[in-house]
Parts: C-alpha cells; sequence; structure tokens
C-alpha cells in the first residue's frame, strides 16, 4: 500500500510537470521575457527673457551634470554599491547630509550591530507582532550613539552625500547627483557608465542674468532641482506631465509665465524586464527649448533710471532727519498701450554676507508696498467732485483753515493762497480747496467750528471713483502677488478730508503709475503690462525668432467723467510744472520736453524694517511725484514714491530732484536713438558705481 501511495504521486508530478512545461511552457517563457516600455520627459532648457530692444536679460548657461535614473527593482544594496563606485571618481560635497542621513547609512553598513541594538523582550515583542518594523527601525535610530556616528570616514560621508542623491530620486527618471562637474570627472564618468549601471552624464541648464541684480526681484526665481516642485502646486503640475523633481518657475514672471517658458520636454522610452531593470532606451521626440518673452522694459532705460534713484535715495540720506528713510521707486509706463518701460526700485539694506550696508534692488516694491501718497491724488478728488455734482467747472473756494467741532483746523501747507478754482487748487495744491468739495460730494452743510455730517456711503463713492483711475485696487499688471494698499477702517468726516488729499487709504506706485497714465490719455484705465510677445526658439543667438503671439493694449475701464473735465485738470496739472506758483515750477521750468504732473507730500507713520525700535511709530513725511510729458501728447508718464523721506515739517525735494532727472534721461535717450540711429542690439555699457556712494554708505553703517 506504501508503494502504491508513492507510486500514484510520483505520476501526478510527473503528469502536472507535463502540463506545465507542454501546454504552458511557452506562455511563462513569455512571460519570464516579457518587457515593459516606460515613458519618462527629460527637461530641456527654459525660455529666454528680451527687453524692447531685444537685448538679452535672461539666458540659460550650460553645465556638466551626473545623474541617475533609479530602476523599479533596484536594491538598496545595488543602490549604495554604485554610490561606492561613483564616488572613487568624483568629488562631491557633504555639506547637504543630515544627522538622520548619517543613522540611515550606519544601520545598512552594520545591519548586526543595528540588530543588536534590539533587546531580546523586543524583539519577542515583534515576533508576536505587537510591535511593527516602523517602531523597531526608530529604535535603532534612537540607540545609535554620537561615537558611533563619528567613526563615519570622509570617504563614507561622500557616499553617502551620493546615495542621498540616489535614493532622493523617483523611478525612472533621471536626478542629479552632481552639478558643475569638472572635465576630467565628466570624462571619467562617461568611460565607466558599464560599471555604473543607472549613473549617466549630461548637460544641465541654469539661468543666467545678463544684468546681475537689475530686476531680479521682478523676473523672479526658479527651483533647484532639491526643490523640484512647488508642494502647493504639486497636483497642478504632476496633471501637466511635470516629473517631480523638475525645476519650475516659483515666483513672478518666471511663475506667471511658467507653461511658456518651461518649453517641451524630451520623451525617452526606457525598455525594462519584469524586475524593472532598464535594458534599453530610446528617444521618442526631442526636445524643444521654452518659449521666450519679450518684455516692455528698455534695459539702457531702466538701468539709467536706476543709477538716478539709487545717488538721489544717496543723496537725500545726507540730509537731516532721515534715519528711517531707505527706499525709493520710479515707473515710467506708455500711457496709450501700458507698457512698463522702467520699473525700478532701490532699498538700503544689509548684505547678509558682510553685514555692511549697500544698495540692493527693490523694483518689486513698486507693486507689493503701498503708502500715503499725499496730493498727488488731488486730480482723481476734483474729477469725483465733478461727476458726482459736488463742484462744477466754475466753483470757486477761498482758501481757509476748515474746522470741524471738536477736532484741530486743518489747513493747505501754505497760506494766502486766496479764491481759487479747480485749476489753480491743484497748481498751488490747494488742501482747502479737496476738503470743500468732499464735503460737497458728502452732502454736509459745513460752518466753521460746528458739527459735520456726511451721507452715508460717501467714502464708498470716493474709492469707487478713485479705482476708476487704479487707486487702491489692484492693476492687472502681469505678475503674481500685486497688492491692492490699505483702506483706513474710521468714517468719520474728518477722514474723509484726509482721504481727499491722500493721507488716509495707501497705494503702490504702480497705481500711481496707471492713475496719471489714465488722465494722460484722456480717461482710459490701460492695463499694465510686462511682457510684449512671445517668440518661437530658434538656434541663432544674435537673433530673435519669429513671434507667436503679440499682447494687445486692454483697456480695463473709462473713467466717468466729460472730456473737458479731464483736460481742465491736465491744464492744471501743466500749471504746476509750468507757471511761477506751480508746486513743480522750480524743478521743471526749464524742461523743453514741457511736462505736467503733481506733487505730493503725506504726513504718515513710519511702518518699515525699524518698527520695533520704537514705542509708538515715529511721524515721518512720505514724498511723491506724478507727471507726463510732453503735456499736449503724451509718450511717457511717471510716478516717483520715496516713503519715509524724512521727519520734521521740511526736508528734502528727492521726488522732484529724481523726477526731473529721469524725465530728461528718456528724452535725452529717446534724441539719441534718433540721431545716431543707435543699433539696439548694441551692448549696454555697465554702471561703475560712484566713490562717493560707497562712502556714503559706509557713514550709514557708521
Amino acid at each position: 500500500m506504501l508503494f502504491l501511495a508513492v507510486f500514484l504521486l510520483f505520476s501526478m508530478l510527473i503528469l502536472r510537470l507535463g502540463i506545465v512545461q507542454i501546454v504552458y511552457g511557452e506562455d511563462f517563457k513569455r512571460e519570464i521575457e516579457r518587457t515593459e516600455d516606460v515613458t519618462v520627459n527629460s527637461p530641456v532648457p527654459r525660455g529666454k527673457m528680451y527687453d524692447r530692444n531685444h537685448k538679452t536679460i535672461v539666458d540659460n548657461t550650460s553645465s556638466n551634470a551626473i545623474t541617475y535614473t533609479k530602476s523599479q527593482g533596484t536594491s538598496t544594496e545595488e543602490m549604495l554599491e554604485v554610490a561606492e563606485r561613483l564616488a572613487k571618481i568624483i568629488d562631491k560635497e557633504t555639506d547637504k547630509v543630515r544627522e538622520r542621513d548619517k543613522k540611515d547609512y550606519w544601520i545598512i553598513k552594520n545591519p548586526d550591530l543595528a540588530k543588536a541594538k534590539i533587546t531580546e523582550k523586543e524583539w519577542a515583542l515583534y515576533n508576536e507582532k505587537k510591535i511593527d518594523d516602523k517602531k523597531i527601525y526608530d529604535l535603532q535610530l534612537e540607540r545609535i550613539t554620537e561615537k558611533e556616528l563619528n567613526e563615519l570616514s570622509e570617504s563614507d560621508l561622500e557616499v553617502l552625500a551620493i546615495f542621498r542623491e540616489f535614493n532622493s530620486g523617483y523611478a525612472l527618471s533621471p536626478q542629479i547627483v552632481k552639478e558643475g562637474v569638472k572635465a576630467k570627472e565628466y570624462a571619467a564618468v562617461s568611460e565607466n557608465l558599464e560599471q555604473l549601471p543607472g549613473v549617466d552624464t549630461t548637460t544641465n541648464w541654469n539661468r543666467k542674468y545678463s544684468f546681475g541684480k537689475t530686476l531680479q526681484t521682478v523676473l523672479g526665481k526658479v527651483t533647484d532641482s532639491d526643490e523640484g516642485l512647488p508642494r502647493e502646486r504639486l497636483e497642478y503640475y504632476l496633471s501637466r506631465d511635470y516629473s517631480r523633481n523638475d525645476r519650475v518657475g516659483k515666483s513672478y514672471l518666471e511663475l506667471q509665465y511658467e507653461d511658456v517658458l518651461h518649453g517641451q520636454k524630451a520623451k525617452v522610452k526606457n525598455v525594462t524586464d519584469k524586475a524593472g531593470n532598464v535594458l534599453d532606451t530610446e528617444v521618442i521626440t526631442e526636445g524643444e527649448r521654452g518659449k521666450d518673452l519679450v518684455l516692455t522694459i528698455d534695459m539702457d532705460l531702466q538701468l539709467a533710471v536706476e543709477k538716478i534713484v539709487e545717488e538721489e535715495l544717496l543723496k537725500a540720506k545726507q540730509q537731516s532727519g532721515t534715519r528711517l528713510l531707505d527706499r525709493a521707486f520710479v515707473v515710467l509706463m506708455d500711457p496709450h498701450t501700458g507698457d512698463i518701460l522702467t520699473m525700478a526700485g532701490k532699498q538700503i539694506g544689509r548684505n547678509e554676507e558682510t553685514g555692511r550696508s549697500e544698495v540692493q534692488d527693490f523694483a518689486l516694491g513698486n507693486i507689493t508696498t503701498s503708502y500715503n501718497v499725499g496730493s498727488a491724488v488731488k486730480g482723481a478728488t476734483v474729477l469725483t467732485g465733478f461727476s458726482t455734482g459736488a463742484i462744477t467747472p466754475y466753483t470757486t473756494f477761498y482758501d481757509t483753515p476748515v474746522k470741524i467741532k471738536g477736532t484741530e483746523p486743518k489747513r493747505s501747507w501754505k497760506s494766502g493762497l486766496g479764491i481759487l478754482d479747480y485749476k489753480n487748487a491743484l497748481k498751488v495744491s490747494s488742501n482747502v480747496f479737496m476738503f470743500r468739495t468732499a464735503i460737497n460730494v458728502g452732502g454736509g452743510n459745513y460752518q466753521f467750528n460746528q458739527p459735520l455730517s456726511l451721507k452715508p456711503g460717501t467714502f464708498n463713492i470716493f474709492r469707487n471713483s478713485f479705482a476708476q483711475f487704479g487707486l487702491g485696487v489692484r492693476t492687472g499688471i502681469d505678475l503674481p502677488n500685486e497688492m491692492a494698499g490699505f483702506k483706513g477702517t474710521e468714517n468719520a468726516p474728518g477722514k474723509l478730508l484726509d482721504f481727499s488729499i491722500g493721507q488716509y487709504d495707501t497705494y503702490t506706485t504702480m497705481q500711481l503709475a496707471q492713475y496719471v497714465s489714465t488722465i494722460a490719455n484722456g480717461g482710459n484705465r490701460i492695463k499694465p503690462r510686462l511682457v510684449k510677445e512671445i517668440r518661437e526658439p530658434i538656434l541663432d543667438k544674435e537673433k530673435v525668432g519669429p513671434v507667436i503671439k503679440s499682447f494687445e493694449p486692454v483697456v480695463l475701464n473709462s473713467v466717468d467723467a466729460e472730456e473737458n473735465w479731464i483736460e481742465g485738470v491736465q491744464e492744471g496739472f501743466r500749471r504746476v510744472m509750468q507757471e511761477p506758483s506751480g508746486t513743480a515750477y522750480g524743478s521743471f521750468a526749464s524742461a523743453d520736453y514741457k511736462p505736467a504732473g503733481k506733487t505730493g507730500t503725506a504726513e504718515a507713520f513710519y511702518d518699515g524694517p525699524e518698527r520695533s525700535k520704537f514705542n509708538e511709530p515715529p511721524e515721518v513725511m512720505n514724498l511723491s511725484l506724478v507727471g507726463y510729458a510732453p503735456y499736449n501728447n503724451p509718450e511717457i508718464a511717471m510716478a516717483v514714491m520715496v516713503p519715509w523721506a524724512y521727519e520734521g515739517s521740511t526736508g528734502h525735494h528727492a521726488n522732484n530732484d529724481i523726477g526731473r532727472r529721469v524725465l530728461d534721461t528718456y528724452f535725452e535717450l529717446k534724441d539719441k536713438r534718433h540721431e545716431k540711429n543707435m543699433n539696439p542690439e548694441q551692448p549696454v555699457q555697465e554702471i561703475e558705481e560712484k566713490a562717493e556712494g560707497a562712502a556714503l554708505l559706509e557713514e550709514i553703517d557708521e
């Protein structure tokens, strides 16, 4: 019976083997030999950025790099073995290695010692499934001593640094192990690729800024390979076929135009076996560099204006009462198209490396910081009065202090201004005319030193009217994170009077530029823009590609005002700069390009980086200037902002000094190009920093 049972079992085994080999043999053979095609994307250089004259602002610079592509079936031991071989060929910085990395590496290299870190009791609990693998591993990590970690040699740390890069990548996605590889290392790795599975040599691309730090805060930044995709937008990018370690724009223009700049990635097919090992690679489609952006910025003008702002900022800093002055801004804009020709901002700050004071780029402050701007907004106040019927072009007011019961008198900056119509009120910057206009808009019955009540919603009437000019609302510029400014929260009648002269709500320099452009062009609020065209990338570095898309001017709205009202405000602005007693006459009377504009001085409270040093915020004066030229055919609009200019009732006039030099420079550059038929491709000469500027910064430090 035993013999019979054994005979039957062997018979069944032979029958089963026959079925497997004869019936299903080919199926199993195909399964063993089965391969899988996995397509991955390889990054390409980003698109370039040019100025309006096709000078390169942002380019790409290539560098040798070593990458590692992890197969799906690659084990930790195999990766570590490759890392050890690679460490003998290249030098790898170890500054990114963390203590946790060292502990993980120690456990891999010392499995027996790591196992001994766990007590018999704990292993018993593990076997009884009362604690899991993670708990065991955490206990091992906790019990590794500092002495044991210190036993890791420099060569161990170098291997660890490489292994760390290997392990941070995703399966079948190339991960950069080292950038800026020396030619000798590059050649050595290339010669030993057969002994380094997964390792490859390639070219990496980094952003190059042709004009240094000029406009860099506006141009934005790109993530590096360690950062990869931003966590907050991970799903967005993954849904658009990005890889997790792709480099993308993370701020401002680089972020705003990421879809244009990132390009068409090369598609590479990896052929893998059943275990996930890469057997072969095949290029399916070649990549294409990202599309190029042509900006509206004129870099010749930008550099010249930045120099002016820096010089005048340091010059003003020499005056008394300027301990809090640290910044100034200028925006130059085409009032008909919205093209931003210059977006300059300078700030005195500390160099992180040296600790010394230096003038830094703060162009971004034109849209991200807002201030009380003072009388520059009076053109909008007058037009609000006209549109609501509160005043007419024939209305006059006698300039005498306005006093509401229980409050301090409110007066103009200068006494004896007399009886004024709106044009002369703008010319001499009468506060009283604006106060009386605001009272009429609110339906108030003003009597000296008596209570004043205004109809509900008057603040909304004013703010809605100001918004038509771009004041107190986002301008719509093609940059993220633009701020709208801050609105005062109190609704007392006296606060409305402050609002009417620009001393309540806060506005950005870009809003001022949009506001004055609206007046200059006859009442159309134009959307500011920094990108003019998108162009096809081409190989010829000396030329730009064909236009793919041109951005046309966008009119956001037309103000609710009759043509003759706007013309009257334009005349008032002309008188400011071209007639005696105009508040900017002393600075602009001699200008042959016949400008028009409005000055502003606002009493404000300091809220800058030194605010924590004071119990109460110090009272300061903000200076502003808006203008355009020529007054009868505007081609350029300008906004100047100098916050926290000085403490006290009197001080410098940096706003006017900057404005005059900026407009002079614009027209001089225009004439120079016209007369000499200047080649727009000609490189801009670097502007050397004056020795006196460095000396002033040293005085600030002292």
